[in-house]
């Protein structure tokens, strides 16, 4: 049976994945700031507070219980080399039982867009829910216009198995989403999306 540990930490070429920290709040604040015309059209629309202290410091105790729990592993991404935090990723709505699935979101700031740290990210994270988490499938969403994020998934091996209408609010606004899905023992060919 999964027992989860206290900190989660995970390794990549170029990058710790750590769990978000209270010292955290004025780089990820900054980031979010300075990238907000990149993210707003992909995202949940932004709480009133989202850029304060104390809505920071909620998400640093959320993602706390939530990886003492196993119900999510949310996770920073830092470069290595100088310490900077590039964005975040987040395997959620963990289920166990029969289904031992997740559900994974991501976001890196517009400055390290385009430079593989995410598809880095995204592999670092895969294999954990597979081989640490013992995780058989990951399902991620985006919007359908995103062509970043889905080709990013499907280099990243998801595969694209459909449409979700209205699946999530994104900025103010119920959205049909596309899904894709990393299965631990995939043997489905290749499903093209046109």
């Amino acid at each position: 049976m999964f027992m989860p540990r206290r900190k989660t930490r995970i390794e990549t070429e170029r990058l710790t994945l750590r769990q978000p920290q209270l010292s955290d709040y004025r780089d990820w604040s900054s980031l979010r700031e300075q990238s907000a015309d990149f993210l707003v059209p992909w995202e949940p629309q932004w709480a009133s507070d989202h850029l304060s202290r104390k809505g920071f410091t909620n998400r640093v105790y959320w993602a706390q219980r939530s990886i003492s729990a196993g119900s999510a592993v949310p996770l920073f991404l830092v470069r290595r080399e100088d310490e900077v935090l590039l964005g975040a990723i987040t395997l959620d709505n963990i289920r166990r039982g029969p289904a031992q699935s997740g559900t994974l979101g991501y976001w890196v700031g517009a400055p390290y867009a385009r430079q593989g740290y995410m598809r880095e990210a995204i592999a670092g994270m895969v294999h954990h829910a597979f081989e640490r988490l013992d995780l058989s499938r990951l399902e991620a969403a985006c919007l359908p216009e995103n062509q970043a994020s889905r080709r990013l998934l499907e280099k990243c091996g998801f595969k694209y198995e459909g449409v979700a209408q209205s699946y999530l609010q994104i900025n103010g606004r119920w959205r049909t989403h596309v899904l894709y899905a990393s299965l631990r023992a995939d043997r489905r060919g290749r499903t093209g999306i046109g």
